[in-house]
């Protein structure tokens, strides 16, 4: 089936006569240029390719995963930044993430169900004891959170895609009786809190805001001092299969694209294992989702792609560092951004956001105090916005690499160079090439037997597309 979708995707998607120029643009470092566009590169005849000069090989005849969109994090913490900064501020942001043309064109987005450590306060939408739902509100959310993503869907269009993650239930359904410090579920309460999900879909899209899909739980072995829950894999199993899945089937939500694990690529595997191995868990499951924040373990993306290729794979949250003004505009963020998408990419995975999209000049809000680096910062005090390396370098591929587009090999010859290349529906191809020496590196771009001269600069990233 799938081998009929992907040559079905290649016969409508290849054209009769590839075009002789390739556009290009290039962010890099100690210069101007962010998502500058430079002269086009004309291709040339080029048999073979010459193994002792750098050269990036793309061949569009081998499609891989179709990609979902690139994004990041709209919450409660974003949204209230959102509402503090001038008006012209807000529309110059708005433009910049979620317009295709003006902007980078963000195409998937994740948030959160009850709060999560980047909101003000620790709320839930049902008081306690409320099995039957009856009080479920979204309320909290109307504040800041959903007129943000309200204006991100606008300034978007279509496509855009956005996912739900709980980091806690309410504490009333938790053996610690607490939304923090990690605790895990009552049995009792398990078919309450999968109903909770279904009516938190349901709600959000009484507002406006249609949900695309939906993890289990936000960092499933973590107890952290914000909103947390724990769950071995077998329990998330459990819980997907007994619960969460009939209950998403009985409200009619069967659409939704349901992801396990939301944590680190570390033990990706064992978790993605738990729960596919058993076929009636497993067919309720999209994909899974991961995180970075414990070592880059890149190939276990790759093994969990190789295993179970008919389950997607979907990076679902990272950010760098904790916030410093100090280091906050240092290039390397930028870098830590493009070599986690584009190997992620690389290894299998159908899309990728970010951590929060905006926060303020701290770092936050955040309720108990765990700042954060994000890729634009808004001062709430004077109103300017600082936009980091790392938004331009997720713009290299959000802006250029269009949900539907597949993944093509794509392979280099020179160890300084990483590279990943797309083939939109339209015959459109892309490669983005990422140069992390410090040194400028002349290549060609090859395919099919032609060749178009580039220059990744010394720390760059390159958008070429044909």
């Amino acid at each position: 089936m799938l081998a009929i979708a992907a040559a079905t995707f290649l016969a409508a998607a290849t054209p009769a006569a590839p075009p002789a120029r390739v556009s290009i643009w290039v962010t890099a470092k100690g210069t101007g240029d962010r998502l500058a566009s430079k002269e086009p590169a004309a291709f040339e005849p080029l048999p073979q390719p010459d193994e002792a000069f750098p050269t990036v090989i793309v061949d569009p005849a081998k499609a891989f995963q179709a990609i979902e969109g690139f994004g990041g994090a709209l919450t409660d913490a974003a949204a209230e930044t959102f509402a503090k900064l001038p008006r012209e501020r807000q529309r110059e942001l708005l433009e910049a993430y979620f317009d295709p043309a003006k902007g980078i064109g963000y195409s998937l987005a994740r948030t959160h169900i009850n709060s999560c450590d980047f909101s003000s306060a620790s709320y839930a939408y049902a008081e306690a004891g409320d099995v039957d739902l009856r009080t479920f509100s979204v309320a909290p959310d109307r504040r800041f959170r959903l007129p943000f993503i309200r204006a991100a869907l606008a300034t978007a269009g279509a496509p855009f895609r956005i996912f739900a993650s709980p980091w806690s239930p309410p504490a009333w359904m938790k053996t610690n009786g607490d939304m923090l410090h990690g605790g895990r579920l009552k049995p009792e309460y398990r078919d309450a809190w999968a109903r909770y999900y279904a009516r938190f879909v349901e709600e959000y899209e009484k507002e406006g805001v249609p949900i695309w899909g939906l993890t289990v739980q936000n960092e499933p072995m973590a107890t952290q001092t914000w909103e947390s829950c724990l769950f071995t894999g077998e329990e998330e199993r459990d819980f997907v299969r007994d619960h969460l899945g009939p209950a998403l089937e009985q409200a009619g939500l069967q659409r939704l694209k349901l992801m396990i694990w939301d944590h680190n690529r570390g033990i990706l595997y064992q978790r993605a294992k738990a729960v596919y191995d058993d076929p009636a868990a497993a067919r309720y499951v999209w994909g899974t989702a991961f995180h970075w924040y414990v070592g880059d373990h890149f190939d276990n993306v790759r093994a969990v792609h190789e295993a179970w290729p008919d389950k997607q794979l979907l990076f679902t949250e990272g950010t760098p560092a904790s916030y410093d003004p100090a280091t906050v505009n240092d290039w390397k963020w930028g870098e830590v951004y493009g070599t986690s998408i584009l190997r992620d990419v690389q290894n299998g995975a159908a899309g990728w956001t970010d951590w929060n999209v905006l926060l303020d000049e701290r770092g936050g809000p955040n309720h108990v105090g765990n700042f954060c680096f994000a890729p634009v910062h808004g001062d709430t005090r004077t109103g300017a916005l600082n936009f980091t390396s790392a938004y331009d370098y997720i713009g290299h591929f959000s802006k250029f690499v269009r949900p539907g587009a597949r993944r093509v090999a794509a392979t280099t010859n020179d160890d300084d160079l990483l590279a990943v290349a797309f083939l939109h529906p339209d015959g459109r191809r892309v490669a983005v090439v990422m140069n992390r020496a410090d040194a400028d590196k002349d290549f060609v771009l090859w395919v099919e037997g032609r060749a178009a001269k580039a220059k990744s600069p010394a720390h760059s990233i390159v958008t070429l597309a044909w």
